[in-house]
């Protein structure tokens, strides 16, 4: 199971050093993928989770492609209605050549009113406009004279029950987002259900999970995967692998926009995480970044 990292790419102590920052700490201490989010218009709904600065995701992960070498980029999750289908499937083509293969495209509908009015996009509309760009994409993908001919994963994401639907219809991996570990266990015997209905292959289960590490056992029914000591935060990992997840994201943001402002809490729980991962005896492969 591959281990990946959400990394803030907005809010005011975001800047071009200090994502370099992000991307060297955690491709450093071993994780296997970097995802980024997408707001294109901060509008006061986005702003008031997600203030400016806000760094486009194809525009961070070209950058970012470079200052890295093995660790796979990624969207969680691009909001697909709001590009073209076809300049979408162009910048994420175009991205996953120049890295060398390393592109994830996680795509979403989208949740901010204000921000598709301010698109001109008909926010009522985002359901069907996903589903309509997603199959305009990988139609375009089947050109590979023109867009390549290396595969980008597609991750759905979507808490819903259409959310699971258009997973199963038009996603290879289903990218549920903030989870606790028995809804999940739930809505992936519904995932089953719904391929089973439609007569397509399961898709793979990637969720993005909170990484929030406590001194002291966070108790309760509404404990989000990922809380907790690094005991428990270790055995939600190991429930994710039993219900055959292929990838798993860490999300380090609190929701707090401040928060950006001292990743150093968030690179040393990701650093005693990765510990966590590695073989006994067997030594990190670099030393997190200190400030």
């Amino acid at each position: 199971m591959k281990i990946g990292v959400n990394v803030p790419n907005f809010g005011p102590g975001t800047d071009p050093g200090v994502l370099r920052s992000w991307a060297q700490t955690v491709e450093g201490l071993g994780f296997d993928l970097l995802m980024i989010s997408d707001h294109i218009a901060i509008t006061p709904d986005v702003a008031e989770r997600y203030p400016a600065p806000f760094y486009e995701p194809f525009t961070t992960l070209s950058w970012l492609a470079g200052l890295t070498t093995r660790i796979q980029l990624g969207t969680t999750v691009l909001i697909a209605p709001y590009r073209h289908p076809l300049l979408t499937a162009r910048m994420a083509a175009n991205l996953n050549e120049l890295s060398g293969g390393r592109l994830v495209l996680g795509v979403g509908v989208g949740w901010a009113r204000q921000e598709f009015a301010a698109l001109d996009i008909p926010f009522s509309q985002r359901g069907q406009l996903t589903d309509g760009h997603l199959r305009d994409i990988r139609a375009a993908w089947k050109d590979t004279a023109s867009y390549g001919d290396r595969r980008i994963p597609v991750w759905v994401g979507g808490n819903s029950d259409a959310g699971l639907r258009r997973a199963v219809r038009l996603g290879d991996a289903w990218h549920p987002l903030r989870p606790t570990v028995p809804w999940l266990r739930k809505a992936a015997g519904r995932l089953q259900t719904y391929a089973d209905e439609q007569h397509l292959p399961v898709p793979a289960l990637a969720p993005r999970i909170a990484l929030r590490l406590t001194k002291e056992p966070v108790d309760g029914a509404g404990r989000l995967a990922g809380e907790g000591t690094i005991d428990q935060i270790m055995d939600d990992l190991d429930q994710l692998r039993l219900l055959g997840a292929k990838s798993v994201v860490l999300d380090t943001y609190p929701g707090n926009p401040h928060a950006t402002c001292h990743p150093q809490a968030a690179w040393q729980a990701l650093a005693t995480v990765a510990a966590h991962l590695l073989p006994p005896n067997t030594p990190p492969r670099t030393t997190m970044e200190q400030s």
